[in-house]
C-alpha cells in the first residue's frame, strides 16, 4: 500500500540529506547556459523548502547558469495553493526585475506544480513563463492526501474542488511549454496517471522514489534541455 503524505514527509528529511550530499553531475557540453536562457524559479512541494533543490541548482550552476538566475523559493506549504499562487506571482515579478529577463522557467516538485499551474492559469502567469516543469506532481490528485489535513493537502485529494477547477477546460493554457516527469516507483503520487497533463510533454522516468526525482542526473539533464530550447 502506498504511504501517506504524512509518512512520506517524515521520511523526506533523511532522503533530502542524501540528495543534498550528492555532488553536481558532470556538466554537459551539448546544452549549457546561453544569453537567451531564462532564470529558473524552483517551487518545492508539501513539507519542503527551497533547500530541496540544492542538488539540481548546483547542476545548473555547473552547466553555466549564474546564481542570480537560480531562485530556490520557499513558501508556507500549509496554506492554500491559491494563496501560494498569488505569492508566486510576486516572486516571478521580483525575479524578472532582478535579472532583467522577460520570462522565467518554473521547475516544480510534487505539490509545487499545483500552485504554479494555478498561477499560469488564473493569474496571467503564462505570459511570463516560458517553460513549466512538474516533477512528480499530483496534477489529478493522490489518494495519499486522504490522511493529512492542512488546507494545501486536502486540495491534493482526488476530486477536490481545487483540482476540479484547475483541470477544467485546457490543462495547459497559454503559450507556455508544459512538461511533466513521473516515476512508476513513486509511492507518494497514486495513481501514477495523476502526473501527466493533456497538452504537455509527459515523460516516464526510471524507477525513482518521489524525492529521487530531485536528484536524478537523467531527469536533471532532460529538464535542463527542455527549458533551454
Amino acid at each position: 500500500m502506498k504511504r501517506s503524505l504524512v509518512a512520506a514527509a517524515t521520511a523526506t528529511a533523511g532522503a533530502l540529506l542524501a540528495v543534498q550530499a550528492s555532488g553536481p553531475a558532470e556538466a554537459s557540453s551539448s546544452s549549457t547556459y546561453r544569453s537567451t536562457s531564462n532564470p529558473v524559479l524552483f517551487v518545492h512541494g508539501y513539507s519542503g523548502d527551497g533547500s530541496n533543490w540544492n542538488t539540481m541548482a548546483d547542476r545548473f550552476r555547473t552547466d553555466g547558469w549564474p546564481s542570480s538566475h537560480m531562485d530556490q523559493w520557499t513558501y508556507d506549504w500549509r496554506q492554500s495553493n491559491a494563496t501560494t499562487a498569488q505569492q508566486l506571482s510576486a516572486e516571478v515579478d521580483r525575479l524578472l526585475a532582478a535579472t532583467g529577463a522577460t520570462k522565467v522557467d518554473i521547475v516544480s516538485h510534487s505539490m509545487g506544480g499545483l500552485s504554479s499551474r494555478s498561477y499560469l492559469k488564473n493569474l496571467a502567469g503564462a505570459t511570463k513563463v516560458d517553460a513549466w516543469v512538474s516533477l512528480g506532481g499530483p496534477n489529478h490528485g493522490t489518494d495519499t492526501a486522504n490522511s493529512c489535513f492542512d488546507t494545501s493537502c486536502t486540495e491534493m485529494r482526488i476530486g477536490s474542488s481545487f483540482l476540479a477547477a484547475l483541470n477544467s477546460g485546457d490543462e495547459t493554457p497559454g503559450s507556455s511549454r508544459y512538461a511533466t516527469w513521473w516515476s512508476p516507483c513513486d509511492t507518494v503520487i497514486n495513481p501514477d496517471s495523476s502526473v501527466p497533463l493533456s497538452g504537455a510533454t509527459n515523460t516516464q522516468t526510471a524507477c525513482l522514489s518521489h524525492t529521487g526525482l530531485l536528484a536524478d542526473a537523467t531527469v536533471y539533464a532532460q529538464t535542463r534541455d527542455l527549458i533551454n530550447r
